[in-house]
């Protein structure tokens, strides 16, 4: 059974690296032809960025490997020899926050590596060494206090009932739909400074905007991205009265009024078609599965492994296999939020009258621009991680015309070129 466990993540490892491998030979090709999109310059910045990005996540996955192997191997082993409370509560919690902590200070290299020299040398951080160090520190108090709340949750669940994994399956769905809803206010309680829209035409032209869709929220918000980061974004957080729309000031600053109302058409696009309750329902899907395994594990595996069955074992062990079940269920519900986007697309264009499809092309070719996003894509990226449809397929949808792309000269099945 151990020997079936640590095949299936190794199997995990070596099909997310191969399809990073794929991809960057894919994108080493595409960037020698003619730009899509993009300027030549940028075109070129753009795929090595992409490829950059991708080498970046290879070595990230093989350090993830090593630390598995001995997180199974004798990481818990020491953890339960290091580590010693009388009340039970607190030492499930102290083994469990003290994997998530040890966990979190192996990946801090690569956070940095992405911020301060990726991300710097293609121009897109704006965040100082003082920021991010903040930024981390705070992210690390929130996660010791409210990850220590979650795992006595899961532990006191365990140690009374008798389909603890049912129950604990219930409890964490509710935690992440509570994390929905408080999203938006704890952004804005402890990283970005979030203002009322003060453009009062824009205001009302989105107000009237959310009106013909039937959207209540709390307010337009604009935050102060631009001091971490250069990209656009904007998002629709909370549930109910809570719900709030967030503009990054580099939406506002890039965006003329009609492709701003055209990206916003799009989001609210997603909330007349309730896809944030059919996302929320596929992660509910998931975590049932992920806790219906791990709730009927062989006692047998636990033996082979060395370990007792204690709720932090079992923590532990679902921590640890997350992202392969992740990895699985990720073509799934690529495939349904690429279909949601198309839709929204096509919502985002009927709310902008008869120039909708226009000004969302014109918004989605500035996205592209801004955020330097290469888009070209393997097939096989494409199935294992995209969630959006590529921008291309998009603007095809969109009725724009950007030119055709010479797939022979990309060689899809070919082996990469790092």
């Amino acid at each position: 059974m151990l020997t079936t466990i640590v095949a299936i993540y190794t199997l995990f490892v070596l099909i997310s690296m191969y399809t990073s491998v794929m991809q960057i030979g894919y994108v080493n090709r595409a960037k020698r032809l003619k730009a899509v999109l993009l300027l030549d310059n940028d075109f070129i910045k753009a795929g090595n960025y992409s490829v950059a990005k991708e080498k970046m996540s290879i070595a990230s996955m093989f350090v993830d490997y090593i630390v598995f192997i001995f997180w199974i191997g004798f990481g818990v082993k020491f953890l339960e020899n290091s580590i010693y409370f009388e009340n039970e509560a607190l030492l499930n919690i102290a083994i469990v926050m003290g994997f998530l902590v040890i966990n979190s200070i192996i990946s801090l290299p690569f956070g940095y590596y992405e911020k301060f020299v990726l991300d710097e040398k293609f121009g897109f951080n704006k965040s100082t060494m003082a920021q991010w160090i903040k930024d981390t520190l705070i992210s690390f108090v929130m996660t010791i206090i409210f990850g220590s709340l979650v795992v006595w949750g899961i532990y006191a669940i365990i140690s009374s009932f008798a389909l603890w994994w049912l129950w604990s399956f219930v409890f964490i769905f509710a935690v992440v739909v509570l994390i929905n809803m408080l999203y938006p206010t704890f952004r804005a309680m402890f990283f970005d400074k979030l203002t009322p829209l003060q453009n009062e035409e824009l205001d009302s032209q989105i107000k009237s905007l959310m009106d013909r869709t039937g959207f209540v929220s709390s307010g337009v918000f604009v935050s102060d991205a631009s001091k971490r980061d250069s990209r656009l974004n904007a998002y629709f957080g909370g549930f109910g009265k809570a719900k709030r729309v967030v503009l990054f000031d580099t939406l506002i600053e890039k965006l003329t009024t009609k492709e701003l109302l055209a990206v916003l058409g799009h989001e609210l696009g997603h909330f007349a078609h309730g896809d944030i309750y059919k996302n929320i329902a596929l992660v509910g899907a998931m975590l049932f599965a992920m806790f219906g395994i791990f709730g009927n594990l062989p006692d047998s595996l636990y033996i082979e492994l060395g370990f007792n069955q204690a709720p932090y074992i079992v923590m532990i062990l679902l921590l640890l296999f997350m992202p392969v079940l992740g990895f699985l269920m990720m073509p799934i519900m690529g495939i349904v939020s690429r279909h949601n986007e198309y839709e929204a697309d096509k919502m985002g264009s009927e709310l902008g009258g008869s120039g909708g499809a226009i000004e969302l092309a014109n918004a989605l070719k500035k996205l592209v621009n801004e955020n330097k996003s290469f888009p070209l894509s393997h097939p096989l990226y494409i199935f294992f991680h995209y969630t959006h449809p590529p921008v291309l397929e998009r603007l095809k949808e969109l009725g724009v015309d950007v030119g055709g792309v010479d797939k022979s000269a990309l060689g899809e099945t070919c082996q990469a070129d790092i």
